[in-house]
């Protein structure tokens, strides 16, 4: 029997059943079940079930919501035009705009196999060797994103690369401004930097906004195969050396708050094997043919950003807006990204 929204927060399977009967008669007949896939700290993710065949539904979290943070149309555009290149990404089956079915926009897509690899843990039955080379393999799908021609997938118009940098200084701002509650020490101060040392931005790509190693699906019964790069909520044309900054801030963070850490950090970076933040970044500049010589400034970014992503969330807690466990401690870790971002934009 469909199960109630009860059940699922945030999703009404009623309402999903007749709209998927109405948008793509067919595609997931029969009654529908629904599980909350945990670890996603933002847009809410269900694996949707008719016990024969699962897609996966996206949605914006409950509650205190910036809009531009959870645009369910931008991932699901962005993800579209991929479908044809060598970044792998899963089939697009519907999307709806507004909020006039579950009361939020959300789009359908097919689920992918694979394991989003959080904890170091789970990497280490793999081997040191294995464990390489998927994060190899993790740096260079992004070089393959950046490779992507973005006019040529239709994509010309998702972002405005020029002063990319200078508005994600400003867009950040404002998202803490938003969502701020409480005294934070430096990160103003952060904020303040970041302004006055914008360099002038390269060449555009596509980015994705949120990459490192648990927004992709690996496949470890098909060799170890990317099979899928999820989370584009944040994606746009900017600067493709932001991506590059925010996998070694996710990364830095986890080798920095060491084994036992907070579930909010995703400590895979401390599995043997994993590509030191060195041989990321040589590797990068290797499959992209990029300069990556000066990051000082998008590594301060990426911890801003990081920062005001986790304050958004602290705030929505305290607000008691939040699905899952784990959140009780995300505040506290607020204060060691700031400080990151300050050593980051000192040098």
């Amino acid at each position: 029997m469909t199960s109630s929204d009860e059940s699922v927060p945030g999703l009404d399977l009623d309402a999903l059943r007749a709209w998927l009967d109405a948008e793509v008669p067919g595609e997931l007949p029969g009654d529908l079940s629904a599980t909350l896939i945990t670890g996603g700290k933002s847009n809410l993710t269900y694996a949707v079930t008719n016990g024969e065949r699962d897609v996966i539904v996206r949605r914006p979290p409950l509650g205190h919501v910036l809009a531009t943070a959870h645009d369910m149309g931008r991932e699901h555009r962005v993800m579209a035009a991929l479908a044809g290149t060598s970044v792998p990404v899963p089939r697009m089956i519907a999307t709806c705009p507004d909020d006039s079915v579950i009361g939020a926009p959300f789009y359908v897509m097919e689920r992918m196999s694979g394991t989003a690899f959080q904890r170091a843990a789970d990497l280490e039955p793999l081997g040191a060797e294995r464990v390489r080379t998927i994060t190899e393999r993790l740096v260079d799908t992004l070089a393959e994103l950046h490779a992507v021609d973005y006019a040529a997938v239709g994509l010309a118009d998702f972002g405005r690369p020029d002063s990319y940098l200078e508005r994600q200084v400003r867009r950040w701002k404002k998202q803490l401004d938003a969502s701020r509650s409480r005294e934070i020490d430096g990160i103003d101060e952060l904020a303040d930097r970041l302004a006055s040392s914008v360099p002038e931005s390269g060449d555009g790509t596509i980015v994705h906004g949120d990459y490192r190693l648990d927004n992709v699906l690996v496949d470890t019964a098909d060799g170890d195969r990317i099979t899928t790069v999820l989370d584009w909520e944040m994606s746009t044309l900017g600067d493709p050396l932001t991506d590059v900054a925010i996998m070694l801030a996710y990364q830095n963070l986890a080798l920095a708050a060491g084994p036992g850490a907070s579930a909010q950090v995703t400590d895979a970076p401390l599995a043997a094997g994993y590509l030191p933040p060195d041989d990321v970044v040589e590797r990068y500049a290797m499959q992209s043919g990029r300069d990556v010589s000066e990051l000082g400034f998008h590594l301060g970014l990426a911890y801003f950003k990081l920062a005001v992503i986790l304050e958004g969330i602290h705030f929505r807690h305290t607000q008691g807006k939040t699905l899952g466990a784990g959140f009780e401690g995300i505040g506290a870790m607020i204060d060691p990204l700031v400080q990151h971002g300050l050593d980051a934009t000192s040098k």
